[in-house]
């Protein structure tokens, strides 16, 4: 049996594993990755694919983490694979850390949530207020440029780190506009540009082979500004095929990055495909890029314990996508 605690942040899931998956050896989290995509594969596709779940879904498995500088560790998981960041999902971690009662948190103030996670150390800073979360912001890892004006199947794409590496394009490049309706062709375009990326320079770690390869494509539109801020509504695809319902912790991070090289913006509100947001800053520039702080939150959804009976003929579940 496995238990889990569903949560979502901006619209998009998020399932922590709470019991049930074996220690997971690794001197990192970075090594706990590697060992739990060759061993522990079987688990993820039976929590995350259909019938238990569905082609969208995410989620993790709690380790420990690098040091005592961290409160635990988290290995992020999607229907493709294990990927090296996530900030939806380092919300919720911060929502769960405190609900849940695996930090001290006091009834009003901030309670910051230090995780490692396979692109290195991020936080979660919660924020109380009469015992209530009334919000989180999640402080990524440093964000950079790796390329500018990349030309990939028929557009161009700027390349930025945000803890994955991300490919951003106009949607007005591909005759859309970030709507739900357009969803379908957003999916089929992004295929196409992370297998025409693949072998380019640009979709290479500089310093860390396991971090390389593009995650996801970050399709956006040019909003009206907001009280003087910089507006942007974006689709994330990532993995291969997944839509992000949420505005994408670290592909916000990834934009930012972009946006504080071009000497646009240090604020961005960044809207989702489904009408969530997330507002985002550079907090501090660093020697590697930038670090950006992203608000959001995320909200409990229900506890599940699942079961695999043995004679299941789908025991680790399916996708029709």
């Amino acid at each position: 049996m496995l238990t889990t605690v569903d949560y979502h942040t901006a619209g998009e899931p998020f399932r922590v594993v709470t019991g049930g998956v074996p220690d997971i050896p690794g001197s990192t989290v970075l090594d706990r990755r590697s060992t739990a995509m060759a061993e522990l594969d079987d688990v993820r596709r039976l929590l995350c694919n259909e019938p238990r779940g569905h082609a969208d879904m995410y989620g993790c498995f709690l380790v420990p983490p690098d040091d005592p500088g961290a409160r635990f560790g988290a290995l992020f998981w999607h229907k493709d694979g294990f990927s090296t960041a996530c900030g939806h999902g380092t919300i919720a971690l911060g929502v769960h850390a405190v609900r849940e009662g695996l930090v001290e948190a006091a009834p009003d103030g901030v309670t910051d949530v230090v995780v490692d996670v396979p692109s290195g150390r991020v936080t979660a800073r919660v924020r109380l207020s009469a015992g209530r979360i009334e919000g989180v912001t999640f402080v990524n890892v440093p964000s950079y440029v790796i390329a500018r004006d990349v030309p990939v199947e028929g557009v161009r794409a700027d390349v930025s780190y945000g803890g994955a590496i991300y490919a951003s394009v106009r949607a007005a490049d591909l005759g859309l506009t970030v709507e739900p309706r357009h969803v379908t062709a957003f999916v089929e375009h992004a295929r196409r540009i992370k297998a025409g990326l693949a072998g380019h320079p640009a979709a290479r770690h500089p310093s860390e082979e396991r971090l390389s390869g593009v995650y996801g494509v970050i399709f956006y539109d040019e909003l009206p500004e907001l009280d003087g801020v910089r507006r942007q509504r974006n689709v994330t695809v990532f993995a291969d095929g997944e839509v992000d319902r949420s505005p994408c912790g670290s592909g916000t991070a990834a934009r930012m990055a972009l946006l504080h090289d071009a000497g646009k913006t240090a604020e961005l509100v960044h809207e989702s495909v489904v009408g969530s947001v997330f507002a985002a800053r550079v907090r501090e520039a660093v020697d590697e890029g930038v670090i950006v702080e992203v608000d959001g939150m995320a909200y409990r959804t229900g506890r599940h314990v699942f079961e695999l009976d043995p004679g299941d003929p789908f025991p680790t579940g399916f996708t029709l996508r």
